[in-house]
């Protein structure tokens, strides 16, 4: 079986998980093929116009069903709900539970560092997929399949729905410190994959560290780290 070949095989077992048949199967090979395997700043041949996409088509559906599934609920919990929803690392894991890792197209250097079980990537290509979704079928297909796999996390999510940036924030602000200051230490990496390090620093406390995709992501992950360390929070990060 030729390269190819393979990789329409893939698709097609794909697009049945998906449960969406598309009409332009040109669309669901851009959004699985990543940077690597284009030419240098062809944007147009890889995912990443579609991740564009893929990540506000995915905001409105979500919120459209935080705003049904709580009617009782103020603005900052639905928003805080939202974060929890189209953060990478969930993205991320809907692409696991869909095996959208076995579809990607991977130059030889990405596909050999383990490019298929990187969250960054697959979250990224998650969104790329609604997008497609959604120019091929419109935007009813891509919440069906939103709400299938969004759905139930929405629904039995029981973590905290403050993000933790805001948490540190507090925690400082009560005990009369000044408000936690992130400071970028490191920066790593492809341009299609980085890897920032942040620094979050807090009056008379060690400072913590935090590192992800990015800098949001990172300065998340310091703050998180920081509050671990003072036993305010338990939940455990995908890498």
């Amino acid at each position: 079986m030729n390269a190819n070949t393979a990789q329409r095989s893939a698709e097609k077992t794909l697009e049945a998980r998906l449960g969406h048949t598309f009409s332009d199967r040109s669309l669901l090979t851009r959004a699985l093929t990543h940077g690597s395997a284009t030419a240098r700043g062809d944007a147009g041949t890889s995912y990443q116009r579609l991740e564009f996409l893929g990540d506000r088509v995915l905001g409105l559906a979500v919120a459209t069903m935080l705003h049904h599934s709580f009617p009782q609920a103020e603005e900052g919990e639905l928003a805080r709900r939202l974060n929890q929803l189209v953060r990478r690392e969930t993205c991320a894991d809907v692409a696991r539970d869909l095996e959208v890792g076995e579809a990607i197209v991977f130059g030889d250097s990405e596909a050999q560092t383990g490019g298929r079980k990187k969250t960054a990537i697959l979250a990224d290509v998650c969104e790329a997929v609604i997008a497609a979704i959604y120019l091929d079928a419109g935007l009813a297909a891509a919440q069906t399949l939103i709400e299938r796999h969004w759905g139930p996390r929405m629904t039995n999510y029981s973590g905290p729905l403050r993000d933790p940036k805001t948490m540190l924030q507090e925690w400082a602000q009560g005990r009369g410190k000044t408000a936690p200051r992130y400071t970028m230490t490191d920066r790593s990496g492809p341009d299609h994959a980085p890897r920032f390090t942040v620094r979050v620093d807090i009056d008379d406390t060690e400072p913590a560290f935090g590192t992800g995709g990015s800098k949001r992501l990172a300065e998340q992950r310091a703050a998180e780290a920081a509050l671990v360390r003072e036993g305010l929070w338990t939940e455990t990060e995908p890498t």
